[in-house]
């Protein structure tokens, strides 16, 4: 009777913790691609939305007034499919990548600024800067690739041993963070190509990213550490707290102001967190792509509308902003 007790004493645990965990309302939706999406990226105030599909091919959306800005078409002519796509963090920028080339678009203009091919490794990540003349890469030989694209000046950091998984670059283009398989992550300047902050962990450092003033950062393994950075000092500001055995995510992004984080998994999760105290504040679970069996959902990006408001976009091809009954101050 004690161990029924005790069972029947976690499972109400365990239901109060996933109603809390999971109890945010979706408040609008935008279904961009019936048949899902390799890759979709949202810009910093949500507003603006760019995906690939292999029906359509690339496509700018205006998810303010829910229109259909521009088909951007095809990448290359070869019709490689695009596996990631960023803004820059003003919007005016995006650069989208197949695993061996890519291209700079001017979304003001509605067009690509060039192509380029890479020769000596596969592409994992990019990022690009506000003016959209600066390009950050991730390979697969270990090798980050800081270029610009305007004097042709090219930057390769050689830190990293193995395999570089992800990379976020500031808006001014002169610094960069960089994680990969050899449990490593770095902070280091793109003009000197200096290391500033080194942040080790005990397993692959999955996902890493910039809060756009440069006060903070994000580096987080293939385990469960999480991890917030003070980039003034180089020190830990907090670990995301999880009973998880694994805390991994496809997607990060802070708020404007630095307080919160968004993250997005591969398993169809949103979570929102506290950067001061590691707290997860909510939760939310998107939209799967039924056409698939079993049905499933990677998200690709998540960020803040200008109501703090936060919005995901998953390879199911739907974009989803979510209600919260919480006070995130």
């Amino acid at each position: 009777m004690r161990i029924i007790s005790h069972s029947a004493m976690w499972l109400i645990v365990i239901s109060l913790l996933n109603g809390c965990f999971f109890s945010g309302q979706e408040r609008q939706r935008w279904t961009l691609a019936d048949q899902g999406t390799t890759s979709i990226a949202l810009s910093r105030d949500a507003r603006f939305a760019l995906l690939y599909s292999k029906e359509k091919h690339l496509q700018l959306w205006d998810l303010s007034s829910s229109e259909l800005l521009t088909q951007l078409g095809i990448q290359d002519p070869e019709r490689n499919i695009i596996s990631t796509i960023r803004f820059s963090d003003n919007g005016r920028f995006a650069v989208t990548a197949t695993q061996t080339n890519f291209a700079v678009w001017d979304l003001a203009w509605s067009q690509s600024s060039g192509l380029w091919s890479v020769s000596d490794g596969l592409i994992t990540d990019i990022a690009i800067s506000n003016n959209g003349e600066e390009v950050l890469l991730g390979l697969t030989n270990g090798k980050a690739i800081f270029i610009d694209l305007v004097s042709g000046r090219r930057l390769e950091f050689l830190a990293h041993v193995e395999k570089v998984n992800s990379v976020s670059i500031s808006p001014n283009g002169r610094y960069a963070l960089t994680g990969g398989n050899d449990h490593n992550a770095y902070f280091w300047s793109t003009e000197s190509g200096q290391i500033l902050h080194h942040f080790p962990h005990k397993q692959r450092i999955r996902t890493v990213t910039l809060q756009r003033d440069g006060h903070l950062a994000l580096t987080s393994d293939s385990g469960n550490h999480a991890i917030i950075w003070n980039l003034s000092s180089g020190k830990q500001q907090a670990q995301l707290k999880s009973w998880s055995r694994q805390l991994i995510f496809s997607s990060a992004r802070f708020s404007d102001d630095g307080k919160l984080l968004v993250t997005g998994s591969p398993a169809a999760r949103v979570s929102l967190w506290n950067t001061n105290s590691g707290e997860r504040i909510e939760s939310f679970e998107v939209e799967l792509l039924k056409s698939i069996s079993p049905p499933r959902a990677v998200v690709y990006d998540a960020a803040f509308d200008n109501n703090q408001h936060v919005v995901s976009a998953a390879s199911s091809g739907v974009i989803q902003a979510w209600n919260s009954e919480l006070n995130y101050e």
